[in-house]
């Protein structure tokens, strides 16, 4: 299978520049997995599609301000995008610079304080010691910028700062958000829980490697960037619950789904914190959920394979084509779909 096999043509202006005014104002197409009808769905008909006992799977990670300039000694510009926070400051980030710094050198930063180089990994890496005067953690909270996807074409403004989070979000890590949960506000969640629907959460911390794009064709040659997860024995126990109740796991997002699969030992859920490198394409049997959330992907992207894992290839390209001729809005601002089996209709 090939990296083109799952190219799709998306006229640019469907691209979702903005948010929408209200969160959970989005539509939702709903794509049966048996090759039943695609149906044109608004995220607020979620508590009508689920019912008492169901269990909505939330990525509870928040977005890290990571986005940071500053000069070399020289003169240089250098811009920051941090990977992942470190224990002592340290820091893992893509630099963009025109020409790379020595290892030991210091970088003065727009906001106040240095970043020291101290290496970089083969995969093109920095680590990073920043001298700040408190803890890197709190420090971006005012002196970082919200890192928004590089196709929006526009700098983050004063509402992303909110917008650009989940509403549950508590567990500072990610330089995306896992965007299928940015359309869950307190008034959907307030009628979700009147029907019934339960809650858990996992934590995937969002790479900047996300929007890397895959550099080889061949989907066996490609390795995925790893990101942090934390899949807690509450959750666990909650999933087991679930099911033996006869209720149904709904993953809100694909990074809930990498999350589960990868904490899945010979195909029983257990609790599991570490790094994951799962990668999931067509080929690969999902175990951990029974329907997926999530919003529209890029063209040949890992995230486009992993749904069509879920769902077919063949089936998520006419979904898509479905999606391109109604004019919905794609990518992390832009609305979602529910990767739903016939049998699990409400």
């Amino acid at each position: 299978m090939k990296k083109s096999d799952f190219h799709f043509d998306l006229p640019p202006e469907l691209i979702a520049q903005v948010p929408l005014s209200e969160r959970s104002a989005s539509r939702l197409l709903l794509v049966p997995a048996d090759g039943g009808a695609f149906a044109d769905k608004q995220v607020r008909d979620l508590p009508l599609l689920l019912r008492a006992g169901d269990l909505l799977v939330f990525n509870d990670t928040r977005v890290i301000p990571a986005r940071l300039f500053g000069n070399k000694a020289s003169g240089g510009r250098v811009e920051f995008l941090i990977e992942r926070l470190l224990p002592d400051n340290e820091a893992r980030a893509q630099l963009g610079v025109s020409k790379p710094p020595r290892i030991g050198s210091k970088i003065a930063l727009d906001a106040g304080g240095e970043a020291e180089v101290l290496e970089r990994d083969e995969a093109g890496f920095w680590r990073l010691r920043f001298h700040v005067g408190q803890a890197l953690e709190n420090w971006l909270q005012h002196a970082g910028r919200m890192p928004l996807p590089p196709y929006i074409q526009r700098e983050p403004g004063a509402d992303d700062a909110e917008r650009y989070q989940t509403v549950f979000a508590r567990e500072i890590g990610a330089v995306a958000a896992p965007t299928a949960g940015l359309h869950f506000d307190d008034a959907l969640l307030t009628a979700l829980r009147e029907r019934g629907v339960q809650f858990g959460h996992v934590t995937l911390h969002v790479g900047a490697g996300t929007f890397q794009p895959m550099r080889v064709d061949d989907l066996h040659q490609h390795k995925m960037h790893s990101e942090w997860i934390n899949v807690g024995a509450e959750l666990v126990q909650q999933v087991r619950h679930t099911r033996a109740a006869g209720g149904r796991v709904i993953a809100v997002g694909t990074t809930v789904l990498r999350a589960l699969e990868s904490a899945l030992v010979d195909g029983v859920l257990q609790p599991f914190a570490g790094d994951t490198s799962i990668f999931i394409f067509p080929g690969y049997r999902i175990r951990s959920v029974d329907a997926l959330m999530t919003n529209f992907h890029l063209p040949e992207s890992t995230l486009l394979m992993l749904v069509s894992a879920f769902a077919g290839k063949d089936r998520i390209l006419a979904a898509y084509a479905h999606a391109v001729r109604e004019r919905y809005r794609f990518f992390s601002y832009g609305d979602a779909m529910l990767l739903w089996p016939q049998e699990a209709s409400a």
